[in-house]
């Protein structure tokens, strides 16, 4: 390895990690927080993340940290933003590059390890103090989340791969926090001919069955190769 002549910077990556409980009486958009197990901020909660090893791709390690700390491997997963706040860690300067992901959160059981004591779902509304700037880091996962389901499809990936529509409403509600009118919704949603019809209804609901419906990936990416816009 060369020698350099000027101290660097360290690396970390960070991983928001977001997911949406559509059942029971008060739907909610969730993080992913894992307990400290080191200093500094033992005990307290943060992202899921750590220090870049120097032989791995950025992403590579993103994903390898919340293996390792939450036992999940996230199909969907973008990079966010970079941190560079000159104090924003105390042991030395540290630059992160933050990630932000979207999983059904049924689908995983989480499974604390290595520098995680403990690893669970948090309301975003009911959140915990978090350790660094990682309340700076969430405030954009959440801007860019906000913005971004409006334009792409990426909303699906929150959701189990059968769903109603009433749930699909109520996660772009919750996501953009305020009412949508149904019939508008509906019509907007079903125009866009992506979604395919299961021929099933729900089952084990206190309320009228509602029919299901899955995402059409491939119909839409071959949408957009075309110029397709999603909007909603």
């Amino acid at each position: 390895m060369p020698a350099y002549k000027y101290p660097r910077a360290a690396l970390t990556v960070d991983c928001v990690v977001f997911g949406c409980e559509l059942e029971g009486p008060d739907p909610q958009l969730s993080i992913l927080l894992i307990k400290r197990k080191n200093e500094p901020f033992r005990g307290d909660w943060a992202f899921p993340g750590g220090f870049l090893q120097v032989d791995e791709a950025i992403e590579d390690g993103a994903r390898r940290e919340l293996l390792e700390e939450t036992g999940i491997d996230c199909p969907y997963m973008e990079q966010l933003f970079t941190f560079g706040g000159l104090e924003r860690d105390p042991r030395e300067r540290v630059i992160s590059i933050a990630y932000f992901a979207l999983v059904n959160q049924t689908d995983f059981k989480v499974k604390a390890a290595t520098d995680a004591s403990d690893a669970k779902w948090w309301p975003v509304d009911s959140l915990p103090e978090l350790a660094f700037d990682h309340d700076q880091i969430l405030q954009t996962a959440i801007e860019r989340l906000q913005g971004k389901i409006r334009y792409q499809p990426i909303g699906f990936e929150l959701l189990p791969e059968k769903f109603s529509l009433s749930q699909i409403q109520k996660l772009y509600e919750i996501i953009l926090q305020r009412d949508l009118d149904k019939r508008n919704f509906r019509k907007k949603i079903m125009a866009l001919d992506i979604l395919v019809d299961c021929k099933q209804k729900q089952t084990n609901v206190s309320h009228r069955a509602a029919n299901l419906y899955r995402f059409d990936k491939k119909k839409y990416e071959r949408k957009a190769k075309k110029g397709f816009s999603f909007e909603l």
